[in-house]
């Protein structure tokens, strides 16, 4: 029995050896992202509990009192929360719903290019933008809309117009940042949807020409659907982050302007404003807490709703 028992434990050890022999190369590769991860998204869910703690940097995190709810009911005592989740909500609705159909259209446009030089020049011209940092955007649409000697004012002044301070009107910025981003990540976002149409069968296309389908009719009858799964995860991800903003969006392109925070502020400015200018520790942690905790319900939700509708395209 001992030796049965032997030989049985000498063949698990054989196999676990060939296992991690063929997953330890793979493990050294992620290794890196993994530990990017933890440090970058699990070592500051440690710092949750700052949300219920009345901070003090001479008490120290452990030495701070405990303050319950207070910082929730100071935040949303205040007109700023309404602003920044109505703000942070409809923006992202805006960019989900629009980003998508545009990158769509452009990947639908590159593939009816073919393989070709003009081809990878207009990918490459469209992801250009992606690759800039939002302080350089920041400053290129300053020199549109610079009331002294921006473009659209001058041109304005030229026409006999009025200029108009872009700055201090905020009636213009949910237009000029939903053009702004989507001009940044429309051209990135449509190299998914391209790899997408790319890996369509094109038999099918063959097909359906054969039948005498024009090129719009393959566009409605064959590409989108087809698109279907590509387009509900990007969607779900997306919707996953519902409740957060694209910093240097909402916070370099308008310069920090308070007279148009009606428009601009959204939950990830205000919570770097509360810890920069108002130095409210608590407040600030009970903001993104909030922000994490609806964007899971939302994620979740949404997930639910997917499944039932089609299982084979949710997420988990």
């Amino acid at each position: 029995m001992s030796e049965l028992s032997t030989a049985t434990a000498g063949r698990k050890k054989a196999k676990a050896h060939i296992r991690y022999a063929k997953s330890g190369p793979l493990l050294l590769i992620a290794a890196p992202g993994i530990i990017y991860l933890i440090i970058n998204n699990y070592l500051p869910m440690f710092g949750v509990f700052l949300a219920f703690k009345d901070f003090s940097y001479k008490k120290g995190v452990f030495g701070s009192p405990w303050a319950g709810f207070k910082n929730f009911e100071f935040l949303f005592r205040t007109r700023d929360a309404i602003v920044m989740t109505r703000n942070t909500l409809l923006y992202n609705a805006a960019f989900i719903v629009l980003g998508t159909i545009l990158a769509i259209f452009i990947a639908i446009l590159l593939n009816a290019l073919g393989e070709s030089i003009r081809t990878k020049f207009f990918q490459s011209s469209l992801l250009l933008p992606n690759l800039m940092s939002w302080v350089v955007i920041a400053y290129m649409v300053f020199a549109f809309l610079n009331s002294d000697t921006g473009l659209i004012d001058n041109t304005l002044k030229a026409l006999g117009g009025k200029p108009v301070a872009w700055y201090m009107e905020s009636g213009y910025w949910p237009f000029i940042l939903t053009f702004v981003y989507l001009w940044k990540n429309a051209g990135y976002m449509s190299i998914i949807y391209l790899s997408a149409i790319a890996g369509i069968d094109k038999s099918i296309y063959e097909s359906a020409s054969l039948d005498g389908a024009t090129k719009v009719q393959q566009i409605f009858r064959i590409t989108l659907p087809m698109l279907k799964s590509t387009v509900v995860i990007m969607t779900l991800m997306a919707v996953g982050r519902i409740f957060f903003s694209d910093f240097g969006l909402f916070y370099q392109v308008p310069m920090n302007s308070g007279a148009i925070y009606e428009t601009t502020q959204t939950i990830d400015t205000y919570v770097y404003r509360g810890l920069m200018q108002l130095n409210d520790v608590g407040m600030s942690s009970a903001a993104g807490l909030f922000q994490s905790v609806l964007g899971f319900i939302v994620v979740v939700s949404a997930n639910a709703i997917v499944r039932k509708v089609d299982a084979e395209n949710a997420l988990f």
